[in-house]
């Protein structure tokens, strides 16, 4: 059994409370109070060879999992159980960070004040629009641990650092256009034994692609440290 005590504001997906799907690319599930492990990358991170790759990969999961469930692997995502849409999320999740890690596109990220920037954004609201538990800004995508206080939506919350970032950054490395790619890629979080998976994931993240400490930016929260939820290489 999991020993370490939940970190201050933690709250898992509670079976027993509401949950809203919506979907665009894969499903995005919603529950009042929840912690999301976030993923977004920049919007051109990914090459063509790669979209035409997840995109396969994702008709196969629908396929292999889903099939039994709906004649019509697409339809709406209300129809089909719920974990089998966290499988397909999961597998898509990894496949995506496997590209994401090869440091494909401007990787604009890769620089110290594009980090500042980003890093700036992410910590401004905390505490007053969300609960940020930890993140790891790597050269070209963003993972995070979110939890959305009251009426505040995890898209919103996304939406905002992005303009907002989008600006500042383009203006600094002399940029125009899209910055980010508009969908992210989240999950609630269900334990704290699954939360301790994340932050380690988080935090091996540079290491598994290769890259230096001066590309990259990881952080947990220091009320979070203090009750013993770290990388473990710290």
């Amino acid at each position: 059994m999991f020993q370490l005590e939940p970190p201050p504001g933690f709250q898992g997906f509670d079976p027993r409370r509401e949950v809203t799907i919506y979907q665009r690319h894969l499903p995005h599930w919603r529950q009042k109070g929840a912690t999301y492990f976030v993923t977004f990358r920049l919007a051109d991170s990914l090459p063509q060879t790669a979209l035409r790759d997840l995109e396969q990969l994702r008709e196969e999961l629908v396929q292999k999992h889903l099939a039994s469930h709906a004649s019509d692997p697409d339809e709406s995502a209300t129809e089909h159980p719920r974990p089998a849409w966290e499988k397909i999320s999961r597998a898509m999740m990894i496949a995506t960070d496997r590209w994401l890690d090869q440091g494909m596109g401007s990787c604009v990220l890769r620089r110290v004040d594009a980090r500042e920037i980003l890093v700036e954004s992410l910590k401004s609201f905390d505490s007053a629009k969300y609960e940020l538990g930890a993140f790891v800004a790597m050269p070209n995508h963003v993972h995070a641990v979110i939890r959305p206080l009251e009426e505040h939506a995890l898209e919103m919350i996304l939406k905002r650092c992005k303009q907002w970032t989008s600006g500042k950054i383009n203006r600094l490395t002399n940029r125009s256009g899209s910055l980010w790619q508009q969908e992210s890629y989240d999950r609630i979080v269900r334990d704290s034994e699954h939360l301790w998976r994340v932050i380690q994931y988080i935090g091996k993240n540079p290491g598994k692609a290769g890259i230096g400490k001066d590309a990259s930016t990881r952080w947990v929260h220091p009320n979070w440290l203090d009750q013993g939820w770290s990388f473990l290489d710290e």
